[in-house]
C-alpha cells in the first residue's frame, strides 16, 4: 500500500473509509442481533430437550418466544446480506479505476485526510 501513499493517497483513509461506512456498521449489528437471536433459540432448544429426557415430562414450549420461530434462516439471510455488502466507497474506487488517469480520481475520493491525520490515527 505504499504506493497508495506516494501517489498522495492515505491508506488510513481508504482503511477508515471502509470501516466507518454506515452501511457496514448497521449490517453487522444486524448480524450480531441474528447470531445472538438465534443462539438464544438454540440454546432454549436444547435446554428444553434435557428437561424433557431428564424428568421425563412432556416440557410445554409453546409460549416461549422462540416457538416457530425460524432463527436459523435469519441468521442465514443477514449472513448472505453481510456477505453481499456493497459499499458507496468501494463503487466510487471502481469508477475511478476505470478512468485513464485513475490516481487523480483515487485522490479526489480520499481528499479529505492529510499527513498529520496518519499519524492521529495510528497513536
Amino acid at each position: 500500500m505504499s504506493w497508495l501513499k506516494e501517489c498522495g493517497i492515505i491508506s488510513v483513509s481508504v482503511a477508515n473509509s471502509v470501516l466507518n461506512a454506515d452501511e457496514l456498521d448497521e449490517t453487522v449489528t444486524h448480524l450480531l442481533v441474528a447470531a445472538g437471536n438465534d443462539g438464544y433459540a438454540q440454546g432454549y432448544a436444547e435446554c428444553s430437550n434435557h428437561v424433557v429426557n431428564a424428568l421425563k415430562v412432556n416440557w410445554d414450549t409453546s409460549r416461549s418466544a422462540t416457538h416457530d420461530v425460524d432463527t436459523e434462516a435469519a441468521l442465514a439471510a443477514v449472513n448472505t446480506q453481510f456477505n453481499t455488502l456493497q459499499l458507496p466507497v468501494m463503487d466510487l474506487v471502481t469508477v475511478a479505476q476505470q478512468s485513464e488517469d485513475f490516481m487523480t480520481q483515487l485522490r479526489e475520493v480520499f481528499q479529505d485526510r492529510n499527513d498529520d491525520d496518519d499519524d492521529d490515527d495510528l497513536a
